[in-house]
């Protein structure tokens, strides 16, 4: 099992077997959601706001 630590609230985040590069996932203690940008080693950030561009 893939694990690491949050970098919002510091706890540990399970990842799946076949996690990839560019996953969003959602820490299970404070609902943040993380993006996974690497593999070797396993390392997550804090997922881009998703802005509207309002037909801009």
């Amino acid at each position: 099992m893939l694990t690491v630590e949050c970098p919002e609230c510091a706890a540990t985040v399970e990842l799946p077997a076949d996690v990839e590069v560019g996953e969003i996932l959602v820490c299970p203690d404070c609902g943040v959601e993380l993006e996974v940008v690497g593999l070797e080693p396993v390392a997550v950030d804090l997922a881009p706001e998703v802005e509207e561009d309002w037909g801009e």
